[in-house]
Parts: C-alpha cells; sequence; structure tokens
C-alpha cells in the first residue's frame, strides 16, 4: 500500500499483518500495532523523542549480560510483570494466588539440599531463620515429590552471582516435598535492598522520582510433572518499603509471618537470640510443569554491582 498520509499508516501495516500464519502471533501484534500507533497519535511523539525511546530499548539490551537482566528489572518496575503474574494465575485472575515474580536472579542448577539443611554456603551475616512449608493443591492434598528451589540476597543487598565475595550458590538451594508436601530449611532472615540502577531502569526511577527498594523476601519455585510451574516470593511485613516495592509485587497473600523469637530454646545448637521462623503454605495448580528460562548464567567477576540507593524525592 502506498502511504498517503499519517492515517493510512496503521491501515497499511495491519492489513500486512493478515499474513502471518500463527493466529495467536496475528491477534497479538493486530493488538499492538493498534495501541502504539495510537499511543504514537495521542502523545504527538516528535523525532527526537523517537530517537531517545530508540536508544532507551538499545540500552535495556546493552546493559543485560550473563549475570544481569535488565528487561526483566524494567518490565517489574513498569508493574507488567506483575500483571501478566496475576492474570495467569489464581483462577485466571479471579482468586488470591501465592504465585508472583520470577525476578532477575534465578539460577538453574541450584545444588540439592536435604530437607533442614542450611542454604548458607559461605560466611554471612544476619539473624538465624528456620522456614517450614508446604505445598498443596487446589483442594488442599499435599504434593510430595515436588522440587523446590530456593534463593535469596544477602543482607548486604546482593544476590551471590552479582557478589564474587560470596561463595558460588550461597543462599540457594533446591529441596524435595515429603509424602506431606513439607519442605523446610535454615538461612539468614531475608533483607530489603536496592536493584541496580546503572542502566535505563535507573534512569526511569529518577525520572520518576522513585526509590528502587525492594521489601525484603524469599524466592520459591516450585515445580512437579501435573503442575504448573509455581513462582512465588513471600514478603517481609514489616519492612519500611512493604508499601512502595520498586517491583509492584507485594500481594496480601505474599505476606509471611516472620516471627522474632529473643528467647526460649534455639531450633538448632549454637543459635543465638534473636532468631526468626516462617511457616507458610503454597498452592499449586493443575496444569502443565515447564521451567522458565533463566534470566541469567553467570556470577559477577567484579564488584561493579554494588548497591546503590536512589531516595524518593515525593
Amino acid at each position: 500500500m502506498i502511504i498517503d498520509g499519517p492515517d493510512s499508516v496503521t491501515k497499511a501495516v495491519l492489513a500486512e499483518l493478515q499474513r502471518a500464519d500463527n493466529p495467536r502471533f496475528k491477534e497479538i501484534m493486530t493488538s499492538l500495532v493498534k495501541h502504539l500507533h495510537a499511543f504514537v497519535r495521542e502523545v504527538k511523539l516528535t523525532e527526537d523523542e523517537f530517537r531517545q525511546a530508540g536508544e532507551f530499548i538499545n540500552a535495556i539490551g546493552q546493559n543485560t549480560n550473563a549475570y544481569h537482566n535488565e528487561a526483566v528489572l524494567m518490565s517489574g518496575s513498569l508493574g507488567v510483570s506483575t500483571l501478566v503474574c496475576l492474570l495467569n494465575n489464581g483462577n485466571s485472575g479471579q482468586t488470591d494466588t501465592t504465585a508472583n515474580l520470577l525476578g532477575p536472579f534465578w539460577r538453574l542448577d541450584s545444588p540439592r539440599t536435604k530437607n533442614g539443611d542450611t542454604i548458607i554456603r559461605s560466611a554471612t551475616p544476619g539473624p538465624e531463620m528456620f522456614v517450614n512449608a508446604w505445598v498443596k493443591d487446589a483442594k488442599g492434598n499435599p504434593v510430595s515429590g515436588a522440587e523446590v528451589d530456593i534463593w535469596q540476597s544477602s543482607t548486604e543487598g546482593l544476590y551471590e552471582n552479582q557478589d564474587p565475595t560470596q561463595a558460588d550458590m550461597n543462599l540457594r538451594g533446591k529441596f524435595t516435598t515429603d509424602a506431606k508436601g513439607h519442605f523446610s530449611f535454615r538461612s539468614i532472615l531475608p533483607a530489603g535492598y536496592p536493584i541496580p540502577v546503572t542502566g535505563p531502569v535507573g534512569d526511569l526511577l529518577r525520572a520518576q522520582g522513585r526509590h528502587n527498594m525492594r521489601p525484603a523476601h524469599l524466592h520459591f519455585l516450585i515445580f512437579k510433572e501435573g503442575f504448573k510451574t509455581h513462582i512465588s516470593q513471600v514478603y517481609v511485613p514489616q519492612d519500611p518499603n512493604i508499601e512502595t516495592d520498586v517491583q509492584f509485587g507485594v500481594t496480601k497473600a505474599l505476606l509471611g509471618n516472620y516471627i522474632r523469637h529473643d528467647s526460649g530454646t534455639p531450633p538448632a545448637p549454637g543459635v543465638k537470640a534473636p532468631w526468626y521462623t516462617l511457616d507458610y503454605t503454597f498452592v499449586v495448580e493443575a496444569g502443565k510443569a515447564r521451567l522458565p528460562r533463566a534470566p541469567i548464567h553467570d556470577k559477577a567477576k567484579s564488584t561493579e554491582m554494588r548497591p546503590q540507593y536512589l531516595p524518593a524525592t515525593h
């Protein structure tokens, strides 16, 4: 189609999309083109702004590498990750769900760990924590034999892949649920942390006057054939940033009851007060078990990912 003015551009692009063989691809791209072109018209996008947008998109790719995924951070910072999660879990968004964001720091092949053992693999300061968790189906039946990946950041706010001073796979482990759907492990209390702001995500947050903090949480990925792979985070309600998570990930169903113990018999020899306990139950949905593509594959070799903090300006 020969373009004879701005009104004919969208019509021409949509006409060409009709060549696509995949109906779902055609549906998604048709909607994308309609909304994208409408956005350009609505804001009257200038040529300079269009060039800046292209540079911004390029920078997302340029700032992604084997141990850092800028695209995942960006989608979370715009609330897209949480929206997609909630629309695809909990009976397609109709009920509460313990599903949550994968985040940019999950790694494949976490070390297999026995129930009750620790995921601390190098010296990591912080109050000790003991977690008991259960995996159940939608009818409340225990799900045995499920593989459960655990990962969390250090007290300094760094995942081990960001921090060459931590042992490989520190604060990571893979557990298996028993006949009661139960698994347990020992770690340190998770701490809130800043997401990296050295790339375009940082530019976005600065422009909005937002801080870059995530409230303290533990990550879980539950895998078993016959069930949709369940990805979750369990948050510490007392965290000062629980209401303003930079990734918009906190839901009511994911507020964990992290109990502080200042006295009493410790759950293991040598444990000093205070220590924490967490009991939590995950509900998984029937479906196809499929592991996601790992957002990262390697470990940083330098300290370039040390935390940086952005204060909220309003």
